[in-house]
């Protein structure tokens, strides 16, 4: 039985109001997207994106370029399709919201081992909880491998306008970006390269939507849950200063 995305409380402790927001045909994407080619596809591992100076303006409030992340798209990885369109909030976020995945802290070693936790959370996403896609707009592994989530979250990132309805915290779903974190962070914190990863998407994602890093919270700040687990939680003063420090 498929479970609404608006009462769903998968693995992941991740919920959201149901599907709604203006429809919108894709935007061209920027000239180092990672496309899927022939070519691409014969590297088995894939490429990351390489990272560059935005391609729109930044916003007038930042003092210095943010540079653009390395970044796989949901081609990249092999994302199923959504099993209906995604939808646009119509509105730019006013926040980000930090989660953990609560799987295991095991190896999933280099973007081969990143992939496949995506499919997981995917399909775990899709199949257990119903709805049409990953909640999270963005993924961290625990090798510190960033990967799009929801289809169409890194084409609006990169636009630096507009954000996809997520389904990754109860409210807050048309407001804030939901990065998950690979592994379970209650009593142990995430590694170091992972952390790393999780302050660069932060900082891009500030600089691309103007955003202040005191807008960055966890899931237990709107949600009754343990997300995004105890270590983590207390590390968002440093990660709000760390991001703070690339502005």
């Amino acid at each position: 039985m498929s479970v609404p995305e608006h009462f769903a409380m998968p693995r992941t402790a991740q919920s959201r109001t149901a599907e709604s927001g203006p429809a919108e045909s894709p935007a061209a994407l920027s000239r180092r997207r990672f496309l899927a080619s022939a070519a691409v596809l014969g590297a088995s591992a894939g490429a990351v994106i390489v990272g560059a100076a935005p391609a729109s303006a930044a916003p007038a409030s930042a003092a210095r370029i943010v540079p653009e992340p390395n970044m796989f798209d949901t081609t990249a990885w092999g994302a199923r399709p959504p099993s209906s369109p995604v939808s646009l909030a119509g509105n730019n976020p006013n926040k980000i919201v930090v989660h953990h995945t609560a799987f295991a802290n095991t190896a999933d070693s280099g973007t081969s081992g990143s992939f496949a936790i995506a499919h997981e959370i995917q399909d775990l996403h899709m199949d257990t909880n119903g709805w049409i896609d990953t909640g999270n707009h963005f993924t961290i592994s625990r090798t510190g491998i960033i990967m799009e989530g929801r289809h169409r979250s890194l084409e609006r990132l990169l636009a630096g306008s507009n954000m996809v309805v997520g389904a990754h915290t109860v409210g807050q779903n048309t407001q804030g970006i939901g990065i998950e974190n690979n592994g379970t962070y209650t009593s142990v914190a995430p590694p170091s390269i992972l952390y790393a990863s999780l302050v660069s998407l932060c900082s891009y994602i500030c600089y691309k939507y103007g955003l202040a890093p005191t807008q960055i919270f966890g899931h237990r700040d709107f949600n009754v849950t343990e997300c995004p687990g105890d270590k983590l939680y207390a590390m968002l003063p440093q990660l709000r200063s760390d991001v703070a420090s690339r502005m």
